[in-house]
């Protein structure tokens, strides 16, 4: 199996890693092969539940995820990964003030929803991409398309805390 996936340009760098460190890294955990060829990505693999997981790998990093926090993905099988389009909710013009909703003064709200729900959370260009188990990435979608929809941080905030409170029953 094969498919080539395209990389944002300032991204490739953390997909190869220092000296190949992290490209090598995946491909010695999947027994997959990556070709870079400016910012275009082939994959290629024989199993196709490894060949789907590497897919997610570089769709994570591509997206600004940190490469050691996208691994994840291959090593641990509850991981997902969820990318929030946000042209989807929002046109160009308003993009910069939902991004800022969503990340929150000095970085707040982005940290509480990775902290209460123990998931990973990237804003980069016109995405979010969230990383973590998949229920936890689930309340984490839905608390941020609240935020994307206008809901005060404090009501977002009780949310999250109440979904917390409910998985840990």
């Amino acid at each position: 199996m094969e498919i080539e996936i395209t990389v944002p340009e300032d991204r490739i760098g953390a997909l190869i890693g220092r000296e190949g460190e992290i490209k090598r890294k995946i491909e010695e955990i999947t027994d997959c092969k990556l070709e870079v060829s400016g910012c275009v990505v082939k994959i290629k693999c024989k199993d196709p539940y490894i060949f789907m997981r590497v897919q997610d790998v570089v769709k994570a990093i591509a997206h600004g995820l940190n490469p050691e926090v996208a691994i994840k993905l291959i090593e641990d099988e509850t991981f997902t990964l969820n990318i929030i389009d946000l042209t989807a909710y929002v046109s160009d013009r308003h993009l910069k003030r939902v991004k800022g909703r969503i990340i929150g003064r000095e970085g707040v709200m982005r940290k509480t929803i990775e902290e209460l729900l123990n998931v990973h959370v990237s804003v980069y260009g016109k995405t979010i991409a969230i990383l973590g188990n998949f229920e936890s990435v689930s309340i984490a979608r839905e608390a941020i398309e609240m935020l994307i929809e206008g809901s005060q941080h404090s009501t977002v905030m009780r949310f999250l805390e109440r979904k917390r409170r409910e998985i840990k029953l």
